[in-house]
């Protein structure tokens, strides 16, 4: 049964959130919080279809995403450290992947506010990536961990000017590059360093990190890296017929994994940033076939982006899936054709938070107050602030 907020409720809990970010949280205030939103029920109901989540309430969603999971731990140089909490019982902090796609997070929502209290954290969140794993991360076998991470740095370094942040990017995805790419299945890069198959978990992003690079250093091998990739996704793992992006393809060249929101939403991405670097190879219109995809045969009747629950890696798919498609559709000029139905995802995540504004990766009903993780908890957070590019 459908149990948002009521208008009431959000209200009280934008007024408790604000003071919060200053004052600090009060163990009696949350109970008092948790009460009203438990007998929110019985007053009239906030519904999707109904209320649209405006601005403020994007940043708020950022700030009750802080509240519950940032964790600053230290000094780093004239700076400060800091990292996410793995979940609500602040278990431990987030693994690396995971870390990198939560401050991409944080990066959307600066984008949309320019809150100069989220560029702070964003620096500190940087400076505990490099404080917990270095400055290259070779150890990690996982070349999609490693673009994840260096793809976080490049767009950190897109608002702050920090030259480590470009070099702590360019490093790995070079470091990538040499270890992944070869001319087996035509091209392509390695999930892993075990080279047993090629995955669009890291293809797709690295395609958007090097011409990220591209637009950072002027130079141009990052630019035709990035079509080099997209090239190879074109011609082994993406359906023109469908719009669909196959998951994976092994040694032997046999699909072995279907499509997901991510992999759908980084294809979506590089098709934007390569269509302004080739505006004649047809990637704009590959993107939006990626999206019609995405909604039409992954989505319920509703439109409603599917749940992706299979396991904990799974659970903050959307939130890379929002912030692409997004910035496609912004760029692309697609918001009649997109814009409703990714606005109506954002009201539903909203809908559906719990009393603490946290919202997870099932929007078709209430979040939990009692247990939920930093990752899947990221996917509102980036739909509600993705949508206000557009």
């Amino acid at each position: 049964m459908k149990i948002p907020l009521s208008v009431s409720c959000s209200k009280a809990l934008a007024a408790f959130l604000f003071t919060l970010t200053f004052t600090g949280c009060a163990k009696k205030e949350v109970k008092e919080l948790e009460k009203m939103s438990a007998n929110s029920a019985s007053e009239s109901a906030v519904t999707a279809s109904s209320v649209q989540p405006v601005k403020s309430e994007a940043l708020l969603a950022m700030q009750c995403y802080n509240n519950a999971f940032y964790h600053e731990y230290g000094t780093y140089g004239s700076s400060f450290k800091a990292y996410y909490y793995s979940d609500v019982t602040h278990s431990g902090r987030m693994d690396f992947w995971k870390q990198a796609e939560a401050i991409e997070t944080i990066i959307d929502a600066y984008t949309i506010s320019n809150d100069p209290d989220l560029k702070n954290k964003m620096v500190y969140l940087y400076n505990g990536m490099r404080d917990g794993y270095g400055l290259l991360w070779s150890s990690n076998i996982y070349n999609d961990d490693v673009i994840w991470g260096a793809l976080m740095c490049i767009r950190a370094f897109q608002f702050t000017n920090d030259g480590g942040m470009k070099d702590m990017a360019k490093n790995n995805f070079d470091m990538v590059w040499n270890r992944a790419w070869d001319t087996n299945l035509g091209g392509g890069l390695w999930w892993t360093t075990a080279n047993n198959t090629k995955n669009a978990c890291v293809n797709a992003p690295a395609a958007i990190c090097a011409m990220y690079l591209y637009q950072a250093t002027g130079d141009v091998s990052y630019r035709d890296k990035a079509k080099m990739i997209m090239d190879w996704m074109v011609s082994k793992l993406y359906n023109a017929g469908t719009g669909a992006l196959a998951g994976a393809m092994n040694a032997a060249g046999n699909i072995t994994e279907g499509t997901r929101t991510y992999t759908q939403g980084t294809f979506i991405g590089a098709c934007n940033l390569l269509h302004n670097a080739y505006p004649s190879n047809n990637y704009k219109a590959m993107g939006a076939k990626a999206m019609d995809y995405t909604k039409n045969s992954m989505c319920n009747a509703q439109g409603l982006l599917p749940d992706e629950y299979d396991n904990e890696d799974c659970q903050g798919f959307k939130s890379i899936f929002a912030r692409w498609a997004c910035k496609f559709t912004h760029d692309q000029g697609y918001q009649s054709t997109y814009a409703s139905w990714l606005n109506y995802n954002a009201a539903e995540a909203w809908a559906y938070r719990n009393s603490s504004g946290l919202m997870w990766g099932q929007w078709w009903r209430r979040t939990p107050d009692s247990y939920v993780n930093a990752f899947e908890t990221t996917c509102g957070v980036a739909m509600m602030n993705g949508v206000w590019l557009f």
